[in-house]
């Protein structure tokens, strides 16, 4: 009797196919000294922090020495790439890596405006793989004074009129030259980005303080890169202040989660059509404390190795 010899390779996708997804977000609490914080969820609304709340990582580099906004995508490589602020002043970024969201290499600091000698910050960058170009994207919001309109004096608080800027990187070791990614006529942070059938969805903060603005609004782009449209949606959060989105899609639905930074909780909003939004904020929990992160989808066999 011949016996039959199953492919290893396709006993392996079998069984990573049948494992469940968990999500899994990424945060930091109080200023962001104790670094990185982790919390899960399996159907996208109920989130348990892991670890008892207790950090992962701690941060090494910058001035501050503070992991801030940290933003953790899957790479192509099948190896996670994270990006996080590293002060609240600093001319870099943090980044590092892991195979499996415990062990991180060494940190990284990417030199980002520092060729900018007046840029007052490197705030909230985030890494977006660009299936189409395959490289990755790095982006985060910076005030060059003077360098922008300032249509809604938005200079005269704390001298911040943001921008969204951005770097290429095939291998996190070299890194192009940084250029303007988002120039829209108002102060704009915390861009976030989500691919969902052929257009590329940003999500960023209009950070303008007269009349206050601090809500999410959303362009599009055929091209990861862009160019974006700065004719951005009317604001798709309500009347509370609202930042740091960060979106993933669930069943029929694309959730965006953000932080209600003056309420000190979170909220959260989906739609089936990117157009019309419900604002589900009564229906999510999140852990007490935390702030301004980013979430993923993981496999059943990687949660189990970090919980």
């Amino acid at each position: 009797m011949r016996k039959f010899l199953f492919p290893v390779f396709f006993l392996a996708s079998l069984i990573c196919s049948a494992q469940k997804q968990v999500y899994l977000f990424s945060y930091f609490t109080d200023n962001g000294q104790d670094g990185l914080h982790y919390a899960s969820s399996t159907d996208g609304l109920h989130w348990s922090a892991l670890r008892q709340g207790a950090s992962y990582l701690s941060p090494e580099v910058g001035k501050d020495k503070l992991m801030r906004d940290p933003c953790i995508i899957r790479g192509a490589d099948g190896q996670f790439h994270m990006v996080w602020t590293s002060g609240w002043h600093d001319q870099i970024i943090g980044y590092s890596s892991s195979k499996d969201l415990k062990n991180w290499s060494p940190q990284q600091a990417i030199s980002v405006m520092e060729h900018e000698p007046t840029a007052k910050n490197s705030w909230a960058p985030e890494v977006f793989y660009d299936d189409q170009q395959k490289q990755y994207l790095i982006f985060w919001a910076t005030t060059i004074p003077g360098r922008h309109a300032d249509i809604a004096d938005s200079e005269h608080e704390k001298g911040l009129n943001h921008r969204i800027y951005y770097v290429t990187t095939k291998d996190f070791k070299k890194f192009s030259k940084t250029k303007l990614f988002f120039n829209p006529s108002f102060s704009a942070i915390d861009a976030s980005l989500l691919k969902k059938g052929k257009w590329y969805y940003m999500f960023v903060k209009n950070e303008n303080p007269k009349p206050a603005e601090k809500n999410i609004r959303i362009t599009k782009s055929r091209k990861a890169e862009g160019p974006y449209p700065v004719e951005v949606s009317a604001p798709i959060t309500g009347k509370y202040w609202a930042e740091g989105p960060t979106a993933v899609e669930i069943g029929d639905y694309v959730y965006v989660y953000f932080d209600k930074y003056i309420d000190h909780t979170y909220g959260a909003l989906r739609s089936k059509d990117m157009e019309h939004w419900e604002d589900v904020s009564d229906q999510v929990e999140f852990p007490k404390g935390i702030r301004h992160g980013t979430v993923l989808t993981i496999t059943e066999a990687e949660f189990n190795a970090i919980k």
